[in-house]
């Protein structure tokens, strides 16, 4: 995606992306501030800033950029996951159920929706609806790497017996 962005702008979003996998959320938001302001609302500069307040734990910020992301390209599966992670980081998990719900269809080789729809319905008691989203994404050719995953994942404590046989 930032392929479409020109130089020097591309260079200053590789450049924050660079910052932010170090840890530097400053230095990515230089990078970031440095770009010209027709592209700040580019969906890979949006993506990268939502990483920035990501990292700080901002997450009403992250539902804000996650919602000018599906904005400004809805048919990105990473808006609509952005968005509702950051609403259950925020204790809106329902929310975050009910919007990732909504768009799962649209995206059915994203395993982050199912995976993420088996945590939100975890953590709201619907134990049986969460594992019938991991039995969906066990079938899949990449079903020991989520097993990893949700062995270490506390929103699927409640799961952790079961996996492995799933």
């Amino acid at each position: 995606m930032s392929e479409s962005i020109p130089s020097p702008d591309r260079h200053h979003l590789l450049a924050a992306q660079g910052w932010v996998e170090l840890g530097n959320l400053c230095e990515a938001s230089a990078e970031l501030e440095q770009i010209a302001p027709a592209l700040k609302s580019h969906p890979a500069v949006l993506e990268v800033r939502w990483q920035i307040h990501a990292q700080a734990t901002q997450w009403a910020e992250c539902v804000e950029l996650a919602a000018a992301i599906i904005r400004a390209d809805p048919t990105v599966a990473m808006g609509w996951i952005h968005r509702s992670y950051a609403l259950h980081e925020l204790n809106r998990t329902a929310e975050a159920r009910d919007g990732l719900l909504s768009v799962a269809r649209l995206f059915p080789d994203e395993l982050t929706i199912p995976y993420n729809l088996a945590c939100y319905e975890c953590k709201l008691g619907n134990v049986a609806k969460a594992r019938e989203w991991l039995v969906k994404i066990f079938s899949t050719e990449h079903a020991e790497e989520w097993k990893a995953t949700a062995l270490e994942d506390l929103d699927l404590k409640p799961l952790w017996a079961f996996i492995p046989k799933l």
